[in-house]
Protein backbone atom coordinates (compact mmCIF):
# COMPACT_ATOMS: atom_id res chain seq x y z
CA UNK A 1 0.00 0.00 0.00
CA UNK A 2 2.72 2.36 1.27
CA UNK A 3 4.61 1.31 -2.54
CA UNK A 4 1.86 2.55 -4.41
CA UNK A 5 1.55 5.79 -2.40
CA UNK A 6 5.20 6.16 -3.04
CA UNK A 7 5.22 5.64 -6.79
CA UNK A 8 1.71 7.78 -7.45
CA UNK A 9 3.63 10.32 -5.73
CA UNK A 10 6.64 9.82 -7.67
CA UNK A 11 4.90 10.07 -11.24
CA UNK A 12 3.22 13.34 -9.98
CA UNK A 13 6.05 14.99 -8.55
CA UNK A 14 8.24 13.92 -12.53
CA UNK A 15 5.48 15.67 -14.19
CA UNK A 16 6.59 19.17 -12.78
CA UNK A 17 8.41 21.48 -14.43
CA UNK A 18 11.92 22.78 -12.76
CA UNK A 19 12.59 26.85 -13.02
CA UNK A 20 16.45 27.51 -13.05
CA UNK A 21 16.32 30.92 -11.55
CA UNK A 22 18.07 34.02 -12.74
CA UNK A 23 21.47 33.02 -11.47
CA UNK A 24 21.83 29.03 -11.38
CA UNK A 25 24.99 29.28 -12.74
CA UNK A 26 26.44 32.38 -10.67
CA UNK A 27 29.59 32.18 -8.06
CA UNK A 28 27.24 35.18 -6.19
CA UNK A 29 24.51 33.80 -6.42
CA UNK A 30 22.87 34.57 -2.72
CA UNK A 31 23.82 38.05 -3.19
CA UNK A 32 22.11 38.24 -6.63
CA UNK A 33 19.36 37.32 -5.05
CA UNK A 34 19.66 39.55 -1.89
CA UNK A 35 19.60 42.50 -4.18
CA UNK A 36 16.85 41.17 -6.38
CA UNK A 37 14.94 41.24 -3.13
CA UNK A 38 15.50 44.96 -2.09
CA UNK A 39 15.02 45.61 -5.86
CA UNK A 40 11.52 43.52 -5.14
CA UNK A 41 10.69 45.69 -2.03
CA UNK A 42 11.47 49.28 -3.62
CA UNK A 43 8.96 48.22 -6.78
CA UNK A 44 6.30 46.97 -4.62
CA UNK A 45 6.63 49.79 -1.55
CA UNK A 46 7.07 52.74 -4.96
CA UNK A 47 4.24 51.01 -7.07
CA UNK A 48 1.74 50.82 -4.01
CA UNK A 49 2.39 54.38 -2.77
CA UNK A 50 2.29 56.21 -6.12
CA UNK A 51 -1.46 54.21 -6.32
CA UNK A 52 -1.80 55.41 -2.63
CA UNK A 53 -0.91 59.07 -3.49
CA UNK A 54 -3.27 59.31 -6.87
CA UNK A 55 -5.96 57.71 -4.43
CA UNK A 56 -5.74 60.32 -1.64
CA UNK A 57 -5.02 63.34 -3.50
CA UNK A 58 -7.68 65.23 -5.44
CA UNK A 59 -5.23 67.37 -7.38
CA UNK A 60 -4.83 63.87 -9.31
CA UNK A 61 -7.98 62.65 -9.73
CA UNK A 62 -7.43 63.79 -13.63
CA UNK A 63 -7.63 61.22 -16.42
CA UNK A 64 -3.57 61.09 -17.13
CA UNK A 65 -2.98 59.76 -13.40
CA UNK A 66 -6.02 57.46 -13.41
CA UNK A 67 -4.12 55.45 -16.41
CA UNK A 68 -0.82 56.00 -14.42
CA UNK A 69 -2.83 54.06 -11.22
CA UNK A 70 -3.58 51.38 -13.37
CA UNK A 71 0.16 51.05 -14.90
CA UNK A 72 1.65 50.72 -11.33
CA UNK A 73 -1.37 48.06 -10.73
CA UNK A 74 0.03 46.01 -13.19
CA UNK A 75 3.74 46.79 -12.07
CA UNK A 76 2.48 45.26 -8.76
CA UNK A 77 1.10 42.02 -10.40
CA UNK A 78 3.75 41.11 -12.79
CA UNK A 79 6.29 41.14 -10.13
CA UNK A 80 3.63 39.10 -7.48
CA UNK A 81 3.44 36.77 -10.50
CA UNK A 82 6.76 35.82 -11.05
CA UNK A 83 9.36 36.89 -8.06
CA UNK A 84 7.99 35.62 -5.19
CA UNK A 85 7.86 32.35 -6.56
CA UNK A 86 11.80 32.57 -7.54
CA UNK A 87 12.89 33.61 -4.17
CA UNK A 88 10.73 31.25 -1.85
CA UNK A 89 12.45 28.77 -4.52
CA UNK A 90 16.01 29.73 -3.38
CA UNK A 91 15.26 29.87 0.25
CA UNK A 92 13.27 26.63 0.51
CA UNK A 93 15.82 24.87 -2.46
CA UNK A 94 12.54 23.96 -4.09
CA UNK A 95 12.51 25.22 -7.72
CA UNK A 96 9.58 22.97 -8.45
CA UNK A 97 6.45 24.17 -9.99
CA UNK A 98 3.36 22.20 -10.82
CA UNK A 99 1.78 22.01 -14.43
CA UNK A 100 -1.35 23.98 -12.79
CA UNK A 101 0.88 26.48 -11.29
CA UNK A 102 3.00 27.14 -14.55
CA UNK A 103 -0.18 27.44 -16.53
CA UNK A 104 -1.43 30.04 -14.16
CA UNK A 105 1.44 31.98 -13.88
CA UNK A 106 1.98 32.15 -17.46
CA UNK A 107 -1.77 33.36 -18.04
CA UNK A 108 -1.52 35.99 -15.67
CA UNK A 109 1.86 37.37 -17.13
CA UNK A 110 0.68 37.21 -20.78
CA UNK A 111 -2.72 39.14 -19.38
CA UNK A 112 -0.68 41.79 -17.61
CA UNK A 113 1.56 41.88 -20.70
CA UNK A 114 -1.25 42.50 -23.21
CA UNK A 115 -2.92 44.95 -21.03
CA UNK A 116 -0.17 46.85 -20.55
CA UNK A 117 0.67 47.14 -24.30
CA UNK A 118 -2.91 48.65 -24.67
CA UNK A 119 -2.80 50.79 -21.74
CA UNK A 120 0.11 52.37 -23.12
CA UNK A 121 -1.66 53.07 -26.14
CA UNK A 122 -4.43 54.72 -23.97
CA UNK A 123 -2.16 56.61 -22.52
CA UNK A 124 -0.39 58.09 -25.63
CA UNK A 125 -3.90 59.15 -27.03
CA UNK A 126 -4.85 60.86 -23.40
CA UNK A 127 -1.60 62.87 -24.10
CA UNK A 128 -2.32 63.50 -27.39
CA UNK A 129 -5.61 65.19 -26.68
CA UNK A 130 -4.39 66.97 -23.47
CA UNK A 131 -1.53 68.83 -25.96
CA UNK A 132 -3.26 68.93 -29.29
CA UNK A 133 -7.03 68.92 -28.50
CA UNK A 134 -6.51 71.15 -24.66
CA UNK A 135 -10.08 72.65 -25.56
CA UNK A 136 -12.11 69.49 -26.21
CA UNK A 137 -9.92 67.17 -23.58
CA UNK A 138 -12.69 67.84 -20.84
CA UNK A 139 -15.55 65.80 -23.14
CA UNK A 140 -12.65 63.54 -24.88
CA UNK A 141 -11.41 61.98 -21.77
CA UNK A 142 -14.25 62.45 -19.23
CA UNK A 143 -14.62 59.55 -16.68
CA UNK A 144 -16.90 57.29 -18.50
CA UNK A 145 -14.67 57.08 -21.61
CA UNK A 146 -11.61 56.73 -19.07
CA UNK A 147 -13.39 53.93 -17.84
CA UNK A 148 -13.84 52.19 -21.05
CA UNK A 149 -10.52 52.45 -22.24
CA UNK A 150 -9.10 51.12 -19.20
CA UNK A 151 -11.35 48.09 -19.02
CA UNK A 152 -10.79 47.02 -22.84
CA UNK A 153 -7.23 46.93 -21.77
CA UNK A 154 -7.98 44.51 -19.40
CA UNK A 155 -10.22 42.23 -21.51
CA UNK A 156 -7.92 42.39 -24.49
CA UNK A 157 -5.35 41.00 -22.10
CA UNK A 158 -7.28 38.57 -20.62
CA UNK A 159 -8.19 36.94 -24.09
CA UNK A 160 -4.24 36.80 -25.32
CA UNK A 161 -4.09 35.12 -22.28
CA UNK A 162 -6.78 32.60 -22.71
CA UNK A 163 -5.50 31.99 -26.32
CA UNK A 164 -2.26 30.94 -25.88
CA UNK A 165 -1.98 29.28 -22.28
CA UNK A 166 -4.04 26.39 -22.76
CA UNK A 167 -2.57 26.01 -26.52
CA UNK A 168 0.89 26.25 -24.78
CA UNK A 169 0.37 24.15 -22.03
CA UNK A 170 -1.41 21.20 -24.06
CA UNK A 171 1.71 20.28 -25.86
CA UNK A 172 3.53 17.10 -24.72
CA UNK A 173 6.56 18.02 -22.78
CA UNK A 174 8.79 14.91 -23.40
CA UNK A 175 12.40 16.04 -22.93
CA UNK A 176 14.01 17.89 -19.89
CA UNK A 177 11.17 19.87 -17.55
CA UNK A 178 13.83 22.06 -16.98
CA UNK A 179 12.63 26.09 -17.94
CA UNK A 180 16.02 27.98 -18.40
CA UNK A 181 13.77 31.08 -16.97
CA UNK A 182 12.74 32.08 -13.60
CA UNK A 183 9.13 32.03 -14.37
CA UNK A 184 6.73 30.24 -16.91
CA UNK A 185 7.14 32.64 -19.85
CA UNK A 186 5.76 30.90 -23.38
CA UNK A 187 8.75 31.14 -25.89
CA UNK A 188 11.34 28.81 -22.63
CA UNK A 189 8.40 26.48 -22.15
CA UNK A 190 7.92 25.39 -26.22
CA UNK A 191 11.46 25.00 -26.15
CA UNK A 192 11.00 21.81 -23.80
CA UNK A 193 7.94 20.09 -26.15
CA UNK A 194 9.05 16.83 -27.89
CA UNK A 195 6.05 17.86 -30.56
CA UNK A 196 6.61 19.86 -33.30
CA UNK A 197 5.45 23.68 -32.65
CA UNK A 198 6.92 25.26 -35.43
CA UNK A 199 3.85 26.41 -36.86
CA UNK A 200 2.08 27.20 -33.64
CA UNK A 201 5.56 29.78 -33.18
CA UNK A 202 4.88 31.23 -36.31
CA UNK A 203 1.13 31.94 -35.34
CA UNK A 204 2.49 33.23 -32.12
CA UNK A 205 4.67 35.51 -33.64
CA UNK A 206 1.65 36.49 -36.20
CA UNK A 207 -0.85 37.01 -33.16
CA UNK A 208 2.20 39.05 -31.16
CA UNK A 209 2.50 41.36 -34.37
CA UNK A 210 -1.10 42.01 -34.51
CA UNK A 211 -1.67 42.73 -31.37
CA UNK A 212 1.29 45.44 -30.85
CA UNK A 213 0.27 46.70 -34.52
CA UNK A 214 -2.61 49.08 -33.42
CA UNK A 215 -0.61 50.05 -30.26
CA UNK A 216 1.87 51.30 -31.85
CA UNK A 217 -0.03 52.91 -34.14
CA UNK A 218 -1.73 54.99 -31.91
CA UNK A 219 1.66 55.55 -29.80
CA UNK A 220 3.52 56.57 -33.01
CA UNK A 221 0.40 58.50 -34.46
CA UNK A 222 -0.08 60.49 -31.24
CA UNK A 223 3.43 61.47 -31.00
CA UNK A 224 4.02 62.56 -34.41
CA UNK A 225 0.95 65.28 -34.00
CA UNK A 226 2.30 66.14 -30.40
CA UNK A 227 5.81 67.03 -31.99
CA UNK A 228 4.73 68.23 -35.20
CA UNK A 229 2.53 71.02 -32.57
CA UNK A 230 5.34 71.32 -30.30
CA UNK A 231 7.48 72.14 -33.81
CA UNK A 232 4.72 75.10 -34.92
CA UNK A 233 5.00 76.64 -31.81
CA UNK A 234 6.46 80.23 -30.91
CA UNK A 235 6.93 79.41 -27.58
CA UNK A 236 9.71 78.10 -25.85
CA UNK A 237 7.43 77.98 -22.08
CA UNK A 238 4.61 76.02 -24.01
CA UNK A 239 7.10 73.68 -25.72
CA UNK A 240 8.69 72.41 -22.34
CA UNK A 241 5.33 72.13 -21.00
CA UNK A 242 4.41 69.98 -24.02
CA UNK A 243 7.69 68.04 -23.35
CA UNK A 244 7.52 67.90 -19.54
CA UNK A 245 3.78 66.42 -20.11
CA UNK A 246 4.90 63.54 -22.12
CA UNK A 247 8.61 62.79 -21.46
CA UNK A 248 7.49 60.62 -18.83
CA UNK A 249 5.46 58.15 -20.84
CA UNK A 250 7.60 58.00 -23.49
CA UNK A 251 10.20 56.60 -21.37
CA UNK A 252 8.07 54.37 -20.29
CA UNK A 253 7.03 53.28 -23.74
CA UNK A 254 10.87 52.79 -25.04
CA UNK A 255 11.16 50.70 -22.10
CA UNK A 256 8.61 48.21 -22.23
CA UNK A 257 8.13 47.79 -26.10
CA UNK A 258 12.29 47.44 -26.39
CA UNK A 259 12.10 44.48 -23.68
CA UNK A 260 9.11 42.94 -26.04
CA UNK A 261 10.13 43.21 -29.61
CA UNK A 262 13.78 41.59 -28.37
CA UNK A 263 11.73 38.71 -26.69
CA UNK A 264 8.80 38.16 -29.09
CA UNK A 265 9.85 39.40 -32.08
CA UNK A 266 13.37 38.39 -32.73
CA UNK A 267 13.82 35.30 -34.41
CA UNK A 268 15.09 32.38 -31.83
CA UNK A 269 18.40 32.14 -33.11
CA UNK A 270 19.24 36.11 -32.33
CA UNK A 271 19.12 35.50 -29.14
CA UNK A 272 20.46 33.05 -26.11
CA UNK A 273 18.28 31.86 -23.60
CA UNK A 274 20.10 33.09 -21.13
CA UNK A 275 19.69 36.66 -22.71
CA UNK A 276 16.37 35.81 -23.10
CA UNK A 277 15.75 35.42 -18.99
CA UNK A 278 17.95 38.76 -18.37
CA UNK A 279 15.41 40.90 -20.85
CA UNK A 280 12.45 39.27 -18.59
CA UNK A 281 14.00 40.13 -15.34
CA UNK A 282 14.53 43.87 -17.11
CA UNK A 283 10.95 44.55 -17.76
CA UNK A 284 9.28 41.99 -14.86
CA UNK A 285 11.76 43.46 -12.04
CA UNK A 286 13.68 46.73 -13.25
CA UNK A 287 10.63 47.98 -14.99
CA UNK A 288 8.28 48.24 -12.03
CA UNK A 289 11.09 49.68 -9.89
CA UNK A 290 12.16 52.69 -12.92
CA UNK A 291 8.36 53.46 -13.58
CA UNK A 292 7.27 55.24 -9.56
CA UNK A 293 10.49 56.75 -10.20
CA UNK A 294 9.96 57.78 -13.94
CA UNK A 295 6.95 59.49 -12.84
CA UNK A 296 7.31 60.73 -9.36
CA UNK A 297 10.83 62.29 -9.76
CA UNK A 298 9.92 64.36 -13.40
CA UNK A 299 6.28 64.68 -12.05
CA UNK A 300 5.54 68.03 -9.77
CA UNK A 301 1.97 66.99 -9.24
CA UNK A 302 2.63 63.54 -7.96
CA UNK A 303 6.29 65.16 -5.93
CA UNK A 304 3.92 68.07 -4.29
CA UNK A 305 1.43 65.07 -3.51
CA UNK A 306 4.31 63.37 -1.68
CA UNK A 307 5.15 66.45 0.00
CA UNK A 308 1.62 66.99 1.44
CA UNK A 309 0.99 63.76 2.57
CA UNK A 310 4.06 63.77 4.52
CA UNK A 311 3.55 66.80 6.44
CA UNK A 312 0.29 65.72 7.16
CA UNK A 313 1.54 62.39 8.71
CA UNK A 314 4.21 64.48 10.92
CA UNK A 315 1.46 67.20 11.73
CA UNK A 316 -0.63 63.90 13.12
CA UNK A 317 2.03 62.44 15.27
CA UNK A 318 3.15 65.67 17.01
Amino acid sequence: MCSGNQTSQNQTASTDFTLTGLFAESKHAALLYTVTFLLFLMALTGNALLILLILSEPRLHTPMYFFISQLALMDLMYLCVTVPKMLVGRVTADYTISPSGCGIQMFFYLTLAGAEVFLLAAMAYDRYAAVCRPLHYPLLMNQRVCQLLVSACWVLGMVDGLLLTPITMSFPFCQSRKILSFFCETPALLKLSCSDVSLYKTLMYLCCILMLLAPIMVISSSYTLILHLIHRMNSAAGCRKALATCSSHMITVLLFFGASFYTYMLPSSYHTAEQDMMVSAFYTIFTPVLNPLIYSLRNKDVTRALRSMMQSRMNQEK
